[in-house]
C-alpha cells in the first residue's frame, strides 16, 4: 500500500468481496456488480490480495491475510495474519487481546482464544500448511516503518514469550498471528474480524468462498479491485 486515503465517515464499505451477480447475457461483456458487506462503522476497506483484506479509519489500520480458514472449512480453529498501526494524529496506544473478536456468519462474536487453549489444541497441522499457504501482508501506510511483533500467542516450544498487549503508534508496523475457536465449525460465508482501538471500531471483512465462489474472484480479481478502489476514491477537489 503506497499511500492511505484516510476519509472522514464513510458509511458504505468494501466487498468482502462476494458474492456478486449480474444478468446472464452481461456477465461475459462486463465485470460482475458487488454486493458490499456493511460494516456499521465508518471506515475504508480495500483488496490487497485474493486472501488479503484490509480496514482502517481515522485512528487505526489493519490488514489480515486468510488463506487458512479459506483452506480449512470444516475445521474448529480460525488462524488469520494479522497487521496493525495508527494513524494520523492518533496517540500511541496499548491494545490488549481482550480488544479482537471474530463475528461468524451465524452472526455470533468470539474473543480471541486463549494461550492455554491455543497450546492444547495441536494445531500443528495447520501451523504446517500455514508455512506453505501464506500472503504477504506487508503492507502499511508510509509512516510506519519500524517492524514489531503482536505476540498474543507462543508455543511452547518458541522462545518468544506470548504478551497480553502491543504497543501501537504511527510509527509501528506490527505483525503476528491470532486464534479464534468458535462455537462451531468453519463454514462458507462472511466473517468479520473487530478490532477496537482506543476511540473507535474498524472490522475487516472475509468470506469463506465455495469453490464457484472463488473461481469466480480469480478470474475477476481486477475488476472487482477496481470497483472496490473506485467506491473508495476520494471526491476531486473543485478549483
Amino acid at each position: 500500500m503506497t499511500r492511505v486515503r484516510v476519509m472522514g465517515l464513510v458509511a458504505a464499505a468494501m466487498a468482502a468481496v462476494m458474492p456478486w451477480q449480474a444478468p446472464a447475457r452481461a456477465q461475459s461483456q462486463q465485470p460482475p456488480p458487488l454486493q458490499m458487506p456493511q460494516p456499521g462503522v465508518p471506515q475504508i476497506m480495500t483488496l490487497e490480495g485474493n486472501w488479503v483484506r484490509a480496514a482502517y479509519n481515522n485512528e487505526g489500520y489493519v490488514i489480515i491475510g486468510y488463506q487458512i480458514p479459506q483452506r480449512s472449512v470444516g475445521e474448529e480453529w480460525v488462524r488469520l495474519e494479522i497487521g496493525m498501526s495508527l494513524l494520523g494524529n492518533a496517540p500511541d496506544f496499548k491494545m490488549t487481546r481482550e480488544a479482537l473478536s471474530l463475528e461468524t456468519p451465524d452472526g455470533k462474536t468470539t474473543p480471541l482464544a486463549s494461550v492455554e487453549d491455543y497450546r492444547a489444541a495441536n494445531l500443528q497441522a495447520m501451523e504446517s500448511r500455514a508455512r506453505v499457504q501464506r500472503d504477504s501482508i506487508n503492507y502499511f501506510p508510509p509512516s510506519a516503518h519500524q517492524a514489531c511483533r503482536i505476540g498474543f500467542f507462543s508455543q511452547l516450544n518458541q522462545r518468544a514469550m506470548p504478551w497480553d498487549e502491543v504497543e501501537l503508534s504511527t510509527r509501528r508496523a506490527c505483525l503476528g498471528q491470532i486464534y479464534f475457536h468458535p462455537p462451531t465449525p468453519i463454514t462458507y460465508g462472511q466473517y468479520w474480524l473487530n478490532v477496537k482501538f482506543e476511540k473507535s471500531l474498524v472490522r475487516v471483512p472475509f468470506r469463506v468462498m465455495t469453490e464457484e465462489e472463488e473461481k469466480r474472484l480469480s478470474k475477476n480479481f481486477g475488476d472487482i479491485k477496481k470497483q472496490v478502489d473506485d467506491a473508495f476514491r476520494p471526491p476531486k477537489k473543485k478549483n
